[in-house]
């Protein structure tokens, strides 16, 4: 935070969270609304964060074997309806080719050409199980052409009517995973592997904690035969999905005809999982992580692990300087953290030197580093951590400096995850009475009526009908965790039996 209240973000989280959130994806440079609406533009900065994100991951899932492919944007119609509950869980969200032509038009302008309409409308890729599907089907043959393992880094459409950068668009980048297995354990075991993956990368990488289980058959994948899901606790307390894995069966290997002859010979169909996230993982970043003066990025995938900022009022000062600057840049990139090379950023904009702190401040950089004449005159500089307040530098020698910066960014990355965990852990809440779990969920705070208690664990005896209930809350079950307490009780709205608590939370 700023000096006596004053904040770099306005409206603060507690003024107006869904603001707040839009602003400092803003004032950070990480992304913008584009001219198609629903659309985003996503800029350097937030890019570059989506770029290591994706060099991380594509590193992990070729590591278990996966290999990358690409497959077209342009879905035909019929393959959507080959799978019902598939079909039907999209429908609503699809954008559609009809035409392939454009003409003049009679009164000047460009019109649709009626001569170009299509045999067969497309669909613009919202998701490709079953487009992928087509392919696996003709490259399936024996048992010897199994698992097939096969990531693609992707752009999907799902037409929504209310839109927020990164959270939520029109169009947005995924990663999407689709493998078949001769077995149905095998194609099990896939599909928790992943779900693994993903927990792995967004508590080690990321820095957030997360919770790994099961969806209730409402909130399952249109299709699938289970859905695995990790969830997050963001600072308003509520929850998001952070990464799917689905065991898909062989509903989508009978929809495309994925078949192959097993060791005897006898033709049988295919085992298929798919898994996914997606740039809404710099969502639940911002959410996790930023403060009221912006963006906190984890040292792990953070553009730059370092912003050099010079100091100096002439310039004879400059000279002296720069030159001090850049020899401390150039060690600092001698140096590693993690499985990469230190990158660090020398800010010599013609700006002041405060909008310069400000703009690094709001980027969320995690080191911060101010070199003015008296710190050369000095041998050192000027540390300030992201993780800390924007006033609390540390004045340490060039040596030092470029000594410490590695362990500075581990500690870094470790505090952000032990903070978001401990947010997690005040605002999680075992209930077992009808009436608390209602409070728990009634907002309190007038400024923010979404504002509410965070995560319930509390008893569901697996009926449908109590989901509903719930939602009329606007709260779910956001997943069966695969891991803590397991002791039976009693349903929180029916009181019959309930072999285990389950994890309710309003969310994103």
């Amino acid at each position: 935070m700023g000096k006596k209240g004053k904040s770099g973000i306005s409206p603060t989280r507690a003024d107006n969270y869904a603001e707040w959130y839009q602003q400092v994806v803003r004032a950070a440079d990480m992304a913008e609304n584009s001219a198609v609406r629903g659309c985003m533009v996503i800029k350097p900065w937030g890019y570059a964060i989506w770029e290591h994100m994706q060099r991380i991951l594509d590193g992990m899932f070729k590591a278990t074997g996966h290999k990358n492919a690409y497959f077209p944007l342009f879905i035909p119609k019929s393959f959507l309806e080959k799978e019902a509950a598939h079909v039907e869980g999209f429908a609503k969200e699809c954008a559609v080719v009809t035409h392939h032509r454009l003409v003049e038009g009679p009164e000047g302008g460009l019109i649709v050409d009626p001569k170009a309409k299509l045999e067969e409308p497309l669909i613009v890729r919202p998701t490709s199980e079953t487009i992928i599907g087509a392919s696996f089907a003709s490259w399936v043959n024996s048992y010897r052409d199994l698992p097939l393992l096969i990531n693609q880094w992707a752009n999907v459409v799902r037409w929504e009517l209310r839109t927020r950068l990164f959270l939520r668009t029109t169009e947005f980048l995924w990663q999407e995973g689709h493998t078949a297995h001769a077995t149905e354990a095998e194609a099990l075991e896939e599909t928790r592997r992943m779900l693994d993956v993903y927990a792995d990368f967004v508590e080690n990488h990321m820095a957030i904690p997360v919770v790994k289980g099961r969806k209730t058959e409402s909130e399952r994948f249109p299709g699938a035969l289970d859905t695995f899901c990790i969830e997050a606790m963001m600072q308003d307390r509520k929850a998001l999905q952070a990464g799917t894995s689905h065991f898909l069966g062989q509903n989508f290997a009978r929809a495309s005809g994925i078949k192959f002859q097993d060791k005897d010979e006898v033709e049988q169909l295919a085992w298929t999982t798919s898994w996914g996230v997606s740039t809404r993982l710099i969502g639940a970043l911002v959410m996790t992580h930023a403060d009221d003066d912006g963006m906190v990025v984890p040292p792990r995938i953070a553009p730059a692990h370092v912003a050099i900022l010079p100091i100096f009022r002439d310039d004879d000062s400059k000279v002296a300087v720069m030159a001090h600057v850049e020899q401390l840049a150039s060690r600092l990139r001698e140096q590693r953290f993690g499985d990469r090379q230190l990158e660090v950023e020398v800010d010599t904009r013609d700006l002041r030197g405060g909008e310069k702190n400000w703009s690094w401040i709001k980027r969320g950089v995690p080191i911060r580093i101010e070199v003015g004449p008296r710190d050369v005159e000095a041998g050192g500089a000027m540390l300030v951590r992201r993780d800390q307040g924007i006033r609390d530098k540390k004045s340490v020698t060039v040596d030092e400096l470029v000594a410490t910066v590695p362990t500075v960014l581990g500690e870094i990355q470790t505090a952000l995850f032990e903070r978001a965990r401990a947010n997690r852990a005040e605002h999680t809440r075992e209930i077992d009475d009808w009436d608390e779990f209602v409070d728990y969920f009634t907002p309190k705070n007038k400024k923010q009526p979404e504002v509410h208690g965070g995560f319930a664990m509390a008893h569901w005896c697996g009926e449908a009908e109590v989901e509903e209930k719930i939602k009329e809350m606007k709260v779910t079950i956001r997943s069966i965790p695969l891991e803590g307490d397991e002791t039976p009780g009693r349903c929180i709205v029916t009181g019959k039996p309930s072999p285990r608590r389950v994890l309710f939370a309003k969310a994103y």
